[in-house]
Parts: structure tokens; C-alpha cells; sequence
């Protein structure tokens, strides 16, 4: 089967890693994400739309200055261009998936913290899942 079909929620809840890609399309790709308490994605700017979906814990997004709360549930819509950033401000980790339009990892690639995510250069490379 082509595509990627999953209960993202439970497999964003169970998700331990600060970043693991688990799909790449052409246009899009599905990425989950762990933040420990006062961990943050850190600011950035990208030339792609972002979309986040919190599953579990507190936070706030922070886009081209503005702050707002969030929790499960919430969606954050990230423009192309804009600078941003996603902190947890609880003391329990939030759980979140993100899509990125078009790709911007490495299709696999799994970062079990933010400090080695930060050491390594990777960007996609133009090779999806299928």
C-alpha cells in the first residue's frame, strides 16, 4: 500500500524522540516530536508551510513575535517565511506531529534529542518513503 495510514495519535503519544520522520511524500512529510518540560523546537524560519497538532501537554507558539498558549488539541498553521517556534512549558513532555509542505528532513531520519538534531545538517534530499 502506498501512503501512510496510522492512529497518529497514539503514535505521537508513544513517540520518546525529539524528532523521527515517518513519512515522505513529494509534497509533504509527517514527522513526530517529543519535547521535554522547557524544551523548545528552538526559532526558525523556513521557506515551507508548517502545520503542528499537540496530542499531549502545555506550551506556547510563538509566531513572528505573537505568543499564544497551547495545549492538546491545539493546531498551529505556520506559514512560509514566518519565525517561529514551539516551547513546552509544563513539566510534562509534549507529545506533537507536525507536516512539513514540501519535505524538509531526510526521509528516516530519527533525532532522539535536540542537542543531536542540532549537530547534524541534514535536509531532505529529494528521496521520499515509496
Amino acid at each position: 500500500m502506498k501512503g501512510y495510514v496510522q492512529n497518529i495519535e497514539s503514535v505521537a503519544v508513544k513517540n520518546e524522540d525529539f524528532r523521527q520522520v515517518l513519512y515522505t511524500a513529494k509534497n509533504c512529510q509527517l514527522v513526530v516530536m517529543a519535547l521535554k518540560p522547557k524544551e523548545e523546537i528552538g526559532m526558525e524560519v523556513h521557506k515551507l508551510d508548517q502545520f503542528f497538532r499537540v496530542e499531549e501537554g502545555t506550551g506556547e507558539a510563538v509566531l513572528d513575535g505573537v505568543r499564544t498558549a497551547i495545549s492538546a488539541g491545539f493546531a498551529v498553521l505556520v506559514p512560509a517565511g514566518a519565525n517561529h517556534n514551539i516551547i513546552n512549558t509544563g513539566t510534562v513532555p509534549m507529545k506533537l506531529y507536525t507536516l512539513y509542505s514540501p519535505p524538509n528532513h531526510r526521509d528516516g531520519v530519527v533525532h532522539h534529542t535536540r542537542a543531536e538534531a542540532e549537530k547534524d545538517n541534514e535536509h531532505f534530499d529529494d528521496k521520499t518513503t515509496e
